[in-house]
């Protein structure tokens, strides 16, 4: 049998709160001053790690007509192995990993220090519900195959 899932129209018809809860919660995290260059580099390093080719392309596009450098895009992958990014991207760039591969590992410790040594108690919420957001948004693009287009 064909692997018949469905489209992206059929998946917010049938549960439109999914996709308009998600879409509140990044204008929350936008409107408490979270910097648009950061918050392309989260969304763009746990669609990485999740593998979500679709949300790939939306957010590299996206970055890119923000004014984000090709080359820091070239290698976000392997970013701490460069010196391309801020301390407080680090930071961010760190947690979201922590956030993305929560399975069999602990959340805390030093990425969390290095996350409060550069954000205020506020950003920090903000950053966390951030990657919770992209991985939800991974989570289903990825459960319903939606194309790269």
């Amino acid at each position: 049998m064909k692997d018949q899932r469905l489209t992206r129209a059929d998946v917010f018809r049938h549960q439109p709160m999914l996709a308009k809860s998600l879409v509140e919660l990044e204008r929350a995290v936008a409107e408490a001053g979270i910097e648009s260059e950061l918050v392309h580099l989260i969304k763009l390093r746990a669609s990485q790690l999740n593998g979500c080719a679709f949300c790939l392309r939306m957010h590299s596009q996206e970055a890119r007509e923000d004014g984000e450098q090709q080359s820091r895009l070239d290698v976000l992958s392997a970013w701490r192995e460069t010196q391309l990014f801020s301390r407080r991207e680090q930071a961010a760039l760190a947690w979201t990993e922590a956030l993305t591969l929560v399975s069999g590992q602990e959340i805390g410790g030093g990425d969390y220090s290095r996350l409060a040594a550069e954000f205020t108690p506020e950003e920090q919420v903000n950053v966390t519900a951030l990657v919770v957001s992209i991985n939800a948004w991974n989570r289903i693009a990825l459960a319903f195959a939606f194309p790269v287009e």
